[in-house]
């Protein structure tokens, strides 16, 4: 996925912020000179009666694809110019005369004039176009900042890395989210996915976020915290209202790592299972029990359940969304996940998710077709060790 990276800068001599563009392609930004030398190449080898020199008129256009119109205006002057000294030069090979004030040229000259103007132009408003496109880009990476907040990348004895792509790469901000908060009751871990896309997607995310980080640390019991997010994301939907106030739906797990035991407890709601990298082994941590997606749970009685694992010195844990298992292949063939996982190896955190993520484009061939985040924590060795329950046991 091609992306345009953008910062702000004091600018000299101030402190107002500075949009820096991204810079054009190499050959791109020689092209101009590299079409210049292919015309003076020619020119010697063609007949009198071919003058090669008429196609400078297009060395203002090639100009304003890379560059700006200060720059577009200087290649026209230089083209023009060029075009005269070729047609005032006496040509090779026996023919004397030149024709620097032939109408054919004098209408080349006219015609580069008047191309090179609008190159001129179409520089400008593409430079003001791009300015404008890094701007919003810029502002929305900073909504994703205020929305996805950055993992802290230790905790006590975890550490923590997270990913995000989008797949809208322009916007780069979408339905997916994740949040970890060190509470009393140890650290929380939320990594959730919106249904839909968009403004919307955006708002819902935001609205889940916000009542999570509230709630984290005043709720103790995790499954009561789930209902609670529950409560918050129906109120918001009636609050939208419209025909798809029930479809406006969210999947997410909420995960704790107490500070006193090794274990990890796991409130699943309609998301896909967390994944324990465990000495070569890669568990899914999933008893069959998940909940509904927020917003969905009146479709049962009793739908949350807290579900504990081990989770020993050296374990790791992943927490991802489905836009990571449905990327797809060429041929369309899922992403194989737990079969990637076994063939890595060992990993920490950081490499675990560069790793992923390299490979997640490198399987779609930069095609990502849905928004994508993980969490990846791994527990340190140290500390006094706790009572750890039996795997999938319930609390």
């Amino acid at each position: 996925m091609s992306r345009i990276r953008t910062s702000r800068e004091p600018e000299r001599g101030g402190t107002g912020p500075q949009i820096r563009l991204p810079a054009p392609p190499a050959w791109l930004r020689w092209l101009p000179a590299l079409y210049v030398a292919g015309v003076l190449a020619l020119e010697p080898l063609t007949p009198v009666q071919w003058p090669v020199s008429f196609v400078l008129i297009g060395v203002p256009l090639v100009t304003a694809f890379a560059h700006g119109p200060v720059a577009t205006a200087c290649a026209t002057a230089f083209a023009v110019g060029l075009e005269a000294v070729l047609a005032g030069t006496p040509c090779c090979a026996g023919r004397s005369a030149g024709y620097l004030w032939e109408r054919h040229y004098i209408a080349s000259y006219i015609c580069t004039a008047l191309v090179g103007a609008l190159g001129t132009i179409l520089a400008a408003h593409r430079v003001r176009r791009e300015r404008t496109l890094a701007d919003v880009r810029f502002v929305a990476e900073m909504a994703q900042r205020v929305l996805l907040r950055p993992v802290p990348h230790r905790i006590g004895r975890l550490l923590l890395e997270s990913l995000y792509l989008s797949a809208a790469a322009e916007a780069r901000i979408g339905g997916d989210l994740f949040e970890v908060v060190p509470t009393g009751f140890g650290v929380r871990l939320l990594i959730g996915d919106v249904r839909g896309k968009g403004l919307l997607a955006v708002e819902t995310a935001a609205t889940l976020l916000g009542a999570f980080r509230e709630t984290a640390y005043e709720e103790p019991d995790l499954t009561v915290l789930a209902a609670r997010m529950e409560t918050s994301m129906s109120r918001r939907a009636a609050q939208l209202g419209g025909r798809e106030t029930v479809e406006r739906f969210v999947t997410a797990v909420f995960a704790e790592i107490p500070d006193d035991a090794e274990v990890v407890r796991v409130v699943n709601c309609g998301h896909p299972p967390p994944i324990c990298l465990r000495a070569g082994q890669v568990l899914e941590l999933d008893n069959g029990r998940s909940a509904p997606p927020l917003n969905l749970s009146m479709l049962v009685e009793d739908p949350y359940h807290l579900d504990s694992y081990p989770f020993l010195p050296g374990d790791q844990l992943l927490l991802y969304t489905d836009g990571v298992t449905e990327t797809r292949d060429a041929a369309g063939t899922f992403y194989p996940l737990v079969q990637r996982l076994r063939s890595w190896g060992p990993l920490s955190p950081k490499e675990l998710l560069a790793r992923l993520h390299d490979d997640l484009l490198a399987y779609s061939h930069q095609g990502l077709q849905d928004d994508t985040a993980a969490l990846a924590v791994c527990l340190l060795p140290g500390g006094p060790p706790g009572p750890a329950p039996a795997p999938g046991s319930a609390e």
